[in-house]
């Protein structure tokens, strides 16, 4: 089974920063996307930012400018560094991962358990 753990949220002041961690793990032949959402209780779960296995990148209009998703250090990794936070982005951001966990497998999506990011002075 393939398991994705969130790591870096917390509490940060507006116009501060955060870096979000996504780790993959298991058997995992090919990762298609990861990505970051959020949600807040009562409120549908929303895309934040997508990073494609072949590099290309996709954000919510609302994050443009201020957040920017790239591949992590470590294999099968993902960051989200959070720039000039706003209360409105208070959310449990959650890990996504499309994967093949096998040649001819078809893709699967996975979600993680979330981290909670809380915008609050």
């Amino acid at each position: 089974q393939v398991q994705l753990v969130e790591s870096g949220g917390g509490l940060v002041q507006p116009g501060g920063s955060l870096r979000l961690s996504c780790a993959a793990s298991g058997i995992i032949f090919s990762i298609n996307a990861m990505g970051w959402y959020r949600q807040d209780p009562g409120k549908q779960r929303e895309l934040v930012a997508v990073l494609t296995g072949s590099g290309s990148t996709n954000y919510a209009d609302s994050v443009k400018g201020r957040f920017t998703i790239s591949k992590g250090n470590a294999k099968n990794t993902v960051s989200l560094q959070m720039n000039s936070l706003k209360p409105e982005y208070t959310a449990v951001y959650y890990c996504n991962a499309v994967v093949r966990l096998g040649v001819g497998e078809s893709v699967r999506s996975f979600w993680g358990q979330g981290t909670q990011v809380t915008v609050s002075s």
